[in-house]
């Protein structure tokens, strides 16, 4: 009987370190999936030409931070930290050349100093919130001077990784 009970109480225990390993993987998976992207980028072209108001969450305006956290929220359900460099610190990292639509880009003057987050939205382009209200343009304008690109997970890690497939 005792030899029974052991190798049940082995058995749970493969069985929840097993459930364990599945469901902390599942929790590090991609919030923007291209179905999840799909919903975002609705969201988010719904508020073209929304007015920019500093500290402004929406829906009727927003600024930049208020405009990714906004439409994550109610394009994948995800909350995204308040400010722009909060949204930076929390997420993995990605090299341009793996961006994804549906990653965040922070422009600024450091990775210490983020002053602005955008979503992109492929081929180039992204969709924020500025002094000209909710408008689409190049990533890569002269005015712009990234810092740095981040895939939005739904856990709050902030250790740097590549993605390994490119948009």
């Amino acid at each position: 009987m005792k030899k029974f009970i052991k190798t049940i109480a082995a058995s749970a225990l493969v069985f929840v370190g097993f459930f364990a390993f599945n469901a902390s993987n599942t929790t590090t998976a991609s919030a923007a999936t291209s179905s999840d992207f799909t919903s975002i980028y609705k969201v988010a072209k719904a508020h073209l030409g929304a007015s920019y108001v500093y500290g402004a969450t929406g829906p009727t305006a927003f600024d930049c931070s208020g405009f990714t956290g906004y439409i994550y929220k109610k394009g994948a359900s995800v909350t995204l930290p308040r400010t722009a460099q909060a949204q930076y610190n929390a997420y993995k990292h990605v090299s341009y050349s793996n961006i994804k639509k549906g990653d965040l880009v922070f422009f600024g003057s450091s990775s210490y100093s983020i002053s602005h987050v955008v979503m992109y939205i492929g081929k180039g382009k992204m969709i924020d919130a500025q002094n000209r209200g909710v408008v689409r343009e190049a990533v890569h304008a002269p005015w712009w001077h990234a810092v740095g690109y981040a895939r939005v997970t739904t856990d709050d890690s902030s250790s740097t990784t590549s993605a390994t497939d490119a948009d």
